[in-house]
């Protein structure tokens, strides 16, 4: 089973020059939290923009470099869908981590999402896709919270 883990701003935003524009400790705590114990999949532009290789996880990076390496032993590479068909159908859940061409990819075999969405727009040039309420149903959204001037909610979405 396939989630989709994100952050992104009233305007759909959910990067610059393969950044996020915005710094939220309680989204980066909520982040290890869901994904501790898990398969995270992400792409490899949005894997070599981490800060750190968290533990107790393990990443599948997809990328069309088939001479790319990465040193971690926790590090997976994968250079198709047909080679993260077990990862879609199994039972566990697993997340999709970006970048917006990974969750464009993977939008429609995913069961879940979990969004952090903030309240106000961002510049930025990655965008993720429109949340489409003829597929999804919310589920669950935290009471408003801020943190260093950016109001946010956590919101559950499952697929209808």
């Amino acid at each position: 089973m396939l989630s989709i883990i994100v952050t992104k701003a009233a305007n759909n935003i959910i990067g610059k020059d393969n950044r996020k524009p915005w710094a939220l400790e309680a989204d980066d705590k909520r982040f290890d939290e869901l994904t501790k114990g898990k398969i995270i999949i992400l792409g490899r532009k949005a894997f070599e923009a981490l800060d750190k290789v968290l533990p107790e996880r393990t990443y599948v990076v997809m990328t069309e470099n088939r001479e790319l390496r990465f040193p971690q032993e926790n590090v997976q590479i994968v250079h198709s869908m047909l080679e993260l068909q077990g990862y879609i159908e199994d039972e566990n859940e697993n997340f999709v981590a970006g970048g917006a061409m990974i969750y464009n990819l993977f939008m429609r075999h995913v069961n879940k999402l979990y969004v952090t969405e903030l309240d106000r727009d961002f510049a930025g040039d990655s965008l993720f896709p429109r949340i489409n309420e003829e597929i999804w149903s919310e589920v669950s959204r935290s009471e408003p919270a801020e943190e260093n001037g950016i109001k946010y909610s956590f919101v559950e979405y499952v697929r209808k």
